[in-house]
């Protein structure tokens, strides 16, 4: 399947969102959404879904590092199902059990103040579930 493919890494807070190029090769980090409930959150994905062209959908999947699903994981499996009914598009979860501390490794090697960590790191940590994504579906072919 080729085209743009967004990623999202759900908060509490702050849900992070990168978006692929459209050949669906590259991901980069988009913005961020401030969590306002999730009607509302499911709401602004679909309308920038489709004002970005987008073909399918990856949520930021939380395994704990044992394997086991707790409560966000969980979440994630029930949001993504909310999404791909209201999207009618695929949508994908994938393993994030390491984005978070790789996106805040990544930013503190950019010499980032704190503040501007805050702001980005969460829509880093989606281009990284992303790319990942990205590089799984370009191996298995």
């Amino acid at each position: 399947m080729s085209g743009r493919v967004m990623a999202i890494d759900l908060g509490q807070k702050r849900v992070g969102i990168a978006l692929s190029d459209p050949s669906g090769t590259i991901a980069s980090p988009f913005g961020k959404i401030e969590f306002k409930g999730e009607q509302a959150l499911i709401e602004e994905i679909v309308r920038l879904a489709l004002e970005k062209g987008v073909s399918e959908v990856v949520v930021g999947y939380p395994i704990r590092t044992s394997g086991r699903k707790g409560a966000p994981a969980e979440h994630a499996e029930k949001f993504a199902a909310l999404l791909q009914d209201r999207l009618g598009l695929p949508v994908h979860l994938m393993d994030e059990r390491m984005s978070s501390a790789a996106a805040e490794k990544s930013l503190l090697e950019s010499d980032l103040s704190r503040g501007r960590r805050k702001e980005v790191r969460d829509q880093v940590a989606a281009s990284l579930i992303l790319q990942s994504y990205l590089e799984l579906r370009r191996t298995r072919g």
